[in-house]
């Protein structure tokens, strides 16, 4: 099969559009990764999605202008991504983008991704797979993370790297650094772990908005150029999300302009732009170091927006000097940038065969649930097609 994934984080810059093909082998999925490419939001949609987010107030009427918006980006995308796949595709994977996280008192009670998919299928012919997280939150899960299931079998420690003297491997680790930091654990003879761990680019971009008015630090070279404020630090280390078990899940409902604007005011001290960015990235890299450490990985395999920060990758790196190896994606032939839009075209082909694709050890679901809602975009070639009915009887 050939599978277009399309993936808008929660940093809302882009999409990033991916086309794979999917060989089942036996019970090995071989992908060949076919193209990628990063489109960029206009300003003006960027502002409107910012607009709608918490804690702003917003409109029904602006929720569905949203919608239909996205769905018109998210349609040129998977035209794009047709386009990489060769002219011609089985499906599209176009989880949208997500708007609100519902979670209360630890527990997800639902989530709403905005992206019109009909208008996906319409442009592109072919079925769309959208709404990736509603089943897993209807048994029970967090609706998210939902990459761990690619992780899982790209880190499969059958299939890892051994230890010297032909010793097994350790725990693995893959980290995305997005909007939200996700990790995912990959233990032999252990259940796949995985949660988000905290902000990663989410409260650095919002910083960088409303000290330097641009929609990021390039580079992290601003934070390169502060130092960390302590005070600061520690009452931002201080947010209850951290200390809670697995499974676990957040996004820009708390980690938000909002949140960094307290925790500022609540400091009463002024605290320099620099520093208020070095601060945050050593959020970042604390909260994830604490992270691997706690659960002993010898090696993290990164990916995401956060990758092509230097300072905030240098930082990684010192922190787990001696104890867990630093690296990307693109050393596993899954270039770091669009790893996730890899993933959710992974989860397209396990939704197309009736395979879950949440896992429940991540989520804390009930049962494994194969993922998303399908809309069409004509007949299905996979079910036969029987002639246009032209009345309707009823047997009593």
């Amino acid at each position: 099969m050939k599978i277009v994934g399309l993936m808008s984080g929660t940093s809302y810059d882009g999409v990033d559009v991916v086309a794979a093909e999917f060989t089942a082998d036996g019970d090995t999925l071989r992908l060949r990764p076919l193209g990628h490419r990063e489109l960029a939001y206009p300003d003006d949609l960027r502002a409107e999605i910012g607009a709608l987010l918490p804690p702003a107030a917003t409109t029904i009427e602006a929720v569905c202008r949203l919608d239909n918006r996205l769905g018109e980006v998210f349609a040129e995308a998977a035209a794009v991504g047709v386009e990489l796949a060769g002219g011609t595709a089985d499906a599209v994977v176009s989880p949208g983008q997500t708007v609100f996280h519902w979670v209360e008192d630890g527990r997800v009670r639902g989530t709403l991704q905005l992206g019109a998919p009909a208008r996906v299928a319409a442009r592109v012919g072919v079925p769309v797979l959208h709404d990736l997280r509603s089943a897993d939150v209807a048994a029970g899960g967090q609706g998210a993370p939902l990459v761990p299931a690619f992780d899982a079998l790209l880190l499969d420690p059958a299939a890892s790297p051994r230890a010297a003297g032909g010793a097994a491997a350790g725990a693995r680790a893959a980290l995305n650094l997005g909007g939200i930091a996700n990790l995912t654990v990959v233990a032999p003879g252990a259940p796949v772990l995985g949660y988000d761990v905290g902000p990663a680019n989410a409260l650095l971009d919002a910083a960088a908005r409303r000290f330097l008015d641009r929609p990021c630090d390039v580079d992290g070279a601003r934070a390169a150029a502060g130092r960390v404020h302590e005070a600061l630090l520690a009452r931002l280390l201080a947010e209850p999300y951290y200390a809670a078990p697995p499974p676990k899940s957040t996004g820009k409902e708390l980690f938000h302009g909002g949140y960094l604007d307290a925790a500022l005011a609540a400091l009463g001290e002024p605290v320099a732009a620099d520093d208020v960015l070095a601060t945050l990235t050593e959020l970042t890299a604390r909260t994830v170091a604490d992270a691997c450490d706690r659960h002993r990985v010898t090696e993290v395999v990164a990916a995401g927006g956060g990758v092509r920060n230097p300072t905030l990758r240098a930082r990684l790196a010192a922190l787990g000097e001696g104890r867990w190896r630093l690296r990307t994606t693109d050393e596993l032939g899954v270039p770091a940038q669009a790893k996730e839009a890899y993933a959710f075209a992974l989860l397209g082909w396990l939704s197309w065969h009736g395979l879950p694709g949440a896992v429940p050890s991540v989520t804390g679901a009930s049962r494994a649930a194969a993922l998303g809602s399908w809309t069409p975009a004509g007949p299905s070639a996979a079910v036969p097609r029987p002639p246009a009915p032209r009345r309707l009887v009823v047997d009593a």
